[in-house]
């Protein structure tokens, strides 16, 4: 990697129990080139796991109010930024935005590990996943032993009915089929919050969105509003309008509730 070039990052999202870092242990050995020199930072509060003695140079990043503390690893590329499997992943997922751009790192993806097992038991958990794919790349479904392939089919169904750029793979023993596919930092992703550039949206004066290089008649007025996410969107409490469910509630202290 040139030194003058942002460091990539990649943003690691999951539940509990989701295999977060055997998948990623494998992605980072089949994945990479020998010339990467690749580094993991993993929210403090994740408990140890036997996955971490694969992970190249794990640290721990903590949170201080609503910001991140935590400094990229020096002469590193790339990085992989592991969430709180406990967390809201979209309020992280702002502070992330905020912390990637002062740390002058590139997002390269985003990665959700999917708990199939967690999420067949709790069918609530399908809107938490539903954000997760919004601001994900890639979604890996792990964690489906014993989990029926009628579920899987119909999860898969509820993403593929909504036409998302989201990819899809499952993960077997820990593995992926296509390492590379999966890493490379082409977006796919349904959210414009990591693009950089402001994000407008035009209206007609019918109030149809349309293009920004459309045609319209002289006398036509067209309206240009500041685009803003829909899981960003706060009320006027400060709750935000688009709520997912508290994924600590759907924890039975069991396995979930120590590794992901």
């Amino acid at each position: 990697m040139p030194p003058e070039s942002k460091p990539l990052v990649y943003l690691i999202l999951g539940a509990p129990g989701s295999g977060r870092r055997e998948v990623l242990a494998d992605l980072i050995e089949a994945g990479l080139e020998e010339t990467d020199r690749p580094a993991v930072m993993l929210e403090a509060g994740e408990a140890d796991d036997p996955a971490d003695a694969r992970l190249p140079r794990l640290t721990r990043w903590t949170w201080q109010g609503e910001f991140i503390e935590g400094t990229l690893p020096a002469e590193a590329g790339p990085v992989f930024f592991v969430t709180s499997s406990r967390a809201n992943p979209v309020d992280q997922i702002e502070v992330f935005r905020a912390w990637l751009e002062a740390q002058g790192g590139e997002l390269a993806r985003v990665i959700c590990v999917a708990n199939c097992a967690l999420a067949e038991k709790h069918p609530p958990l399908l809107s938490w996943y539903d954000a997760c794919v919004h601001f994900s790349d890639v979604m890996l479904l792990n964690r489906r032993e014993g989990v029926p392939n009628k579920w899987v089919s119909d999860f898969l169904k509820h993403f593929e009915g909504q036409f998302l750029p989201c990819l899809f793979e499952t993960v077997k023993a820990g593995k992926v089929r296509n390492p590379r596919l999966v890493l490379d930092p082409q977006a796919r992703r349904l959210t414009h919050v990591f693009d950089g550039d402001d994000q407008w949206i035009f209206h007609d004066a019918d109030g149809e969105e349309i293009d920004e290089q459309d045609e319209v008649d002289d006398e036509d007025e067209v309206e240009a509003t500041l685009e803003e996410d829909p899981y960003f969107i706060k009320d006027a409490a400060g709750r935000r309008q688009k709520r997912i469910p508290e994924i600590g509630k759907y924890l039975d202290g069991g396995s979930e509730n120590l590794k992901s």
